[in-house]
């Protein structure tokens, strides 16, 4: 509190205001505490503590090794909490467990500890630990200096493992430590060469297992089939331990991703150090508007840098969560250049952490960060799964991170060690992040959203069955037990006729062309790979950005940021997956224009309500980056310049709505405001979407059009942006009323009179959010709803409603 107090004061806030009312009476751990109404001036939004929790400790399984139980008292675990020794006594047992307690609760223990102690039991044994991040296997593995029995040999695999090392790893490692990602590329492809640790493998860790969500958890789902049915072949079958902070109905997400019957560990029985969470919104800038004349905020961004500066002057180590690697630069430079007026001893220690760093670069900073050398580090959320770095005393989150989840991850890196700690969420000018500041229990009051994924999604059953056959020839027992029956047959069918794979009276076999096409197949994105960053003088690589990111992010004329550093895009290749740069040092950024149009490819659900259709479907989204415009830092339009990239294909899911002509001219929208008010309801459904299902307005897009030919009528379409889809559209499509009822309501109440970010702006909106028409987004919703509130006609589903000259529009947003 008095931390937060501190940061007041450096706000020109009453520090007075940092007292929330009753929040010390307040019982629930998550109950937010009213504060009393504040002034619309007045960033501090409202203000709830968390108390402290006490801890329950047990006795150490009487199965512990004595050389293991000592070594754990020496780092200080006199006794276990009670939900570490229920945890690893099950997995000593043999089941399959996931254990789901709140951050800083030692859950890595329920997995050491019985690994630890079964490899010790069997000389012969082996473990495999997974994470999704470098990052974190490598701080897990560090974790084990000085409990490991010596004959245990733990190392990594993973892509920084130098190639003279990895034959080392294979012969002699019992614990290794490494990734989906070379499971995937690596280790299953050439099995055989791995025949003895996988004969011998008795455990399988998935570390921060709610992160295989999506596209990537529905790939990492197969996977892990896939590695299961190998061990198997060789005669293992592994316990499989799971661990999440942030999970719903854990037992049941994970039973979904490893294909097994999972028992979940949910009672938390340690400590936890009180908490202070505080909502920020930045106040308008009177002074300044938009293109359009729309009040803008301080930027969420500019506000993080400011309160980092203050928390570093104050010797608070803190980390800064930012949304992008461009924000994670700029808030980084931010402080430092604040904090080097008042004291210039400490800009050394701020600095910027995120994807895209050369492995030595990432190592170093988290060297940094751990010991303590680094006060202030702005990062993506590449910081914000497991390393262990305790002692910090707050985190800034510039921007809602899109998921209850990720908050909660992100929130719970400070407060690790015995100290309270301060978590301060500032606001966006985004539609989301503002409904979240004047509601806050819809954040603190509400359980974590449940994890999506779809095993049998054929975008991502096509490349795994291809690899699954390359590692060995699958069987209809492995299709109706592993790989999920009806349709993974119905996906095989489709491979054999486009001569992917052959068939066989006993089953299903890869060509044998001397390669493997686990080296074509991404599991974590939509198969563009990455796009290196080059500086063209010298050759010198800065950096990586994903391929399908790549045409709005490294297009020719774009401003790259590198640790820093300013870089201007002189050429970009997605062929050769190259992005030339040169160094300059601009005052102004860019921002990417495109278009986009949607194709309704086949309707699976349908149902009319009185002049409403509700939609949900199979769809082809096309977009096109075609031009950029450059904007000075307060947001001034300098120029515009065009570019010819070429159109990206989305084959995916989406939901949509239609609204008869006649309803909308009854409720007062004439032809000339429907596009505005159809584009700005769109906007807002894409911006409230993540407080409904588990992803942000960057996993989805959408577009509007006031007559739409796949439909013949008005339309708003919100779509996956994710081949095949990831659950996010039909979640909408469950939801949808309380999610446009949620919708409207941030748009009637954001106190801005034509529009702004805070309720139908968009940050990716390929027309530069024109046309939108507030009042009208507010007059289509209730309309919706009201058509809602009626009893529906279903249609039949399944049909192909496609038309071949497809649907267009050019005021979309596309993901």
């Amino acid at each position: 509190m008095d931390l937060l107090r501190r940061v007041l004061a450096g706000s020109g806030v009453d520090p007075d205001r940092a007292e929330p009312a009753s929040a010390q009476e307040s019982p629930a751990a998550q109950e937010p505490a009213a504060v009393d109404p504040v002034p619309d001036d007045d960033p501090l939004r409202h203000v709830v503590r968390t108390p402290p929790r006490p801890g329950r400790t047990t006795d150490w399984p009487d199965w512990t090794p004595e050389p293991l139980r000592a070594a754990l008292v020496d780092r200080g675990i006199a006794r276990p909490w009670a939900h570490q020794a229920e945890g690893a006594s099950l997995v000593h047992g043999g089941a399959d467990v996931v254990v789901a307690t709140g951050t800083a609760s030692g859950k890595s223990l329920v997995y050491q500890l019985p690994v630890l102690a079964g490899l010790e039991e069997d000389p012969r044994a082996t473990a495999l630990y997974l994470a999704p991040t470098k990052a974190l296997a490598a701080d897990q593995l560090r974790a084990l200096d000085g409990i490991a029995p010596p004959g245990i040999r733990p190392a990594a695999f993973d892509g920084d493992t130098p190639m003279e090392e990895r034959d080392w790893v294979r012969r002699h490692c019992r614990w290794m430590f490494s990734n989906p990602d070379m499971l995937h590329r690596s280790l299953l492809p050439r099995h055989r060469r791995w025949a003895t640790f996988l004969r011998r493998l008795r455990y399988v860790v998935i570390d921060e297992c709610h992160t295989y969500r999506g596209v990537f958890g529905s790939h990492v789902a197969v996977l892990l089939r896939r590695l299961l049915r190998i061990a198997a072949r060789y005669g293992a079958r592994p316990t499989v331990v799971l661990a999440s902070a942030t999970v719903a109905t854990p037992g049941e997400f994970a039973s979904r991703l490893t294909g097994r019957d999972v028992v979940a560990v949910t009672e938390d029985g340690s400590p936890n150090a009180g908490r202070t969470v505080a909502f920020w919104e930045p106040p308008l800038l009177a002074e300044i508007t938009d293109d359009s004349g729309a009040p803008v905020r301080r930027s969420a961004g500019g506000e993080a840098a400011r309160m980092l500066a203050d928390l570093v002057l104050e010797d608070a180590r803190t980390l800064a969560f930012v949304r992008s690697r461009r924000a994670a630069e700029l808030t980084a430079l931010g402080a430092r250049r604040q904090v080097a007026e008042a004291a210039p001893e400490l800009t050394e220690r701020i600095a910027a952490y995120r994807g895209g760093y050369l492995p030595e670069e990432r190592r170093a900073l988290e060297g940094a960060l751990m010991s303590g050398e680094l006060l202030g580090v702005a990062t993506t959320n590449a910081l914000e799964l497991g390393v262990d770095i305790s002692g910090l005393d707050a985190v800034v989150l510039a921007g809602f991170p899109g998921t209850r989840a990720s908050f909660w991850q992100q929130a719970g890196r400070a407060g690790r060690a015995a100290d309270e700690a301060l978590v301060v969420l500032v606001a966006r000018d985004d539609p989301l992040d503002t409904y979240l500041v004047h509601h806050p229990q819809t954040l603190l009051g509400a359980p974590v959203e449940s994890c999506v994924l779809n095993p049998v999604n054929p975008y991502v059953l096509a490349p795994q069955l291809a690899c699954a056959a390359a590692e060995m020839p699958l069987t209809t027992a492995d299709v109706a037990d592993v790989f999920g029956g009806a349709p993974a047959e119905e996906v095989l069918d489709e491979l054999v006729a486009d001569g992917v794979l052959r068939r066989r009276p006993h089953g299903w076999f890869w060509p044998d062309t001397g390669g493997s096409p686990s080296a074509d197949v991404d599991i974590r994105g939509a198969g563009l790979g990455q796009v290196a960053v080059v500086e063209a003088a010298t050759g010198r690589m800065l950096g990586t950005v994903d391929g399908d990111a790549a045409p709005g992010s490294v297009h020719p004329g774009a401003v790259y940021l590198h640790r820093g550093d300013s870089f201007v895009v002189d050429e970009l290749d997605l062929e050769q997956g190259l992005a030339l740069v040169h160094p300059e040092d601009p005052d102004w950024r860019t921002e990417p224009q495109s278009v986009s149009e949607v194709t309704v490819l086949a309707t699976r659900e349908s149902r009319r309500y009185g002049p409403v259709r509700v939609c949900f479907g199979d769809t082809t989204v096309t977009s096109q980056v075609v031009g950029y415009r450059r904007r000075t830092a307060d947001g001034t339009v300098l120029d515009q310049a065009p570019l010819d990239l070429p159109p990206q294909s989305l084959d995916t899911r989406s939901v949509w709505y239609t609204i008869d002509p006649d309803a909308l001219e009854e409720a007062g929208i004439d032809e000339a405001r429907l596009p505005g008010a159809l584009h700005a309801a769109e906007h807002a459904a894409i911006g409230l979407l993540p407080l409904f299902a588990i992803c942000d307005r960057w996993d989805i897009g959408g577009l509007s059009t006031a007559l739409h030919p796949d439909t013949g009528s008005p339309t708003v379409f919100v779509h996956d942006g994710h081949p095949g889809g990831a659950g996010l559209a039909e979640r909408g499509h469950e939801v949808l009323a309380s999610w446009l009822s949620a919708t409207r309501s941030a748009v009637h109440d954001c106190e801005c009179r034509t529009g702004c970010p805070s309720c139908v702006q968009s940050p990716k909106c390929g027309n530069g959010n024109n046309p939108l028409d507030k009042a009208g987004a507010v007059q289509v919703l209730g309309l919706v709803l009201d058509a809602l509130a009626g009893d529906g006609d279903s249609d039949d589903g399944d049909s192909d409603d496609g038309h071949p000259d497809g649907g267009h529009s050019d005021d979309g947003d596309s993901g």
